[in-house]
């Protein structure tokens, strides 16, 4: 799946800020000496982008990203820092879960079934809405309206996506197994 160059951008600063286990503290901020070290393993990727953006057009980007919420300029010690703010989380976590296909996922060995029950309240509709996607892209199925299974071993996924959207109140998550009558 090819991607747009916003959610290739976001998704490199997520799995930064994921190897070096800042995406679970509430600051996320790392430092940039250039930005060019963001992702200094991918090559090509620079090549590309050097190609298509100026340092003017790239700085255009940065303030697309901070006007859209995405990210937070943040002054570290005289460096400038980049905070991933919880609006960037959500998007990065949608492109994450569109990436992963549920023919990649693995089945839980001990054949049980992790069910999410959710009441996501109407003036929440778009998060609810994009709650149902993220449960499809995780291999769930419908069984009611609000009610979801799935024999896949996703539940860190499913609570890392409650965590960051704030559904902690909303969603409940149960693992349980089928009996033969």
């Amino acid at each position: 799946m090819k991607l747009p160059f916003t959610d290739k951008f976001l998704w490199m600063v997520y799995n930064f800020l994921e190897e070096t286990g800042e995406i679970l503290e509430t600051t996320g901020i790392f430092k940039l000496p250039s930005w060019r070290r963001l992702v200094p393993l991918d090559d090509e990727f620079w090549r590309n982008f050097e190609k298509k953006q100026s340092k003017k057009q790239f700085a255009q980007f940065v303030n697309y990203l901070k006007k859209k919420g995405y990210i937070q300029i943040a002054k570290l010690k005289e460096k400038e820092g980049i905070l991933l703010t919880p609006k960037g989380k959500r998007k990065v976590l949608k492109t994450k879960f569109l990436l992963e296909s549920p023919s990649e996922l693995k089945r839980r060995k001990d054949e049980k079934f992790l069910m999410a029950i959710f009441d996501i309240p109407e003036k929440k509709r778009q998060l609810r809405d994009e709650f149902r996607n993220i449960l499809l892209s995780l291999g769930f199925q419908r069984f009611q309206k609000s009610v979801w299974i799935s024999p896949f071993d996703v539940q860190k996924q499913l609570e890392e996506v409650i965590r960051i959207y704030d559904l902690e109140n909303y969603v409940r998550i149960f693992l349980i197994r089928e009996i033969e009558i």
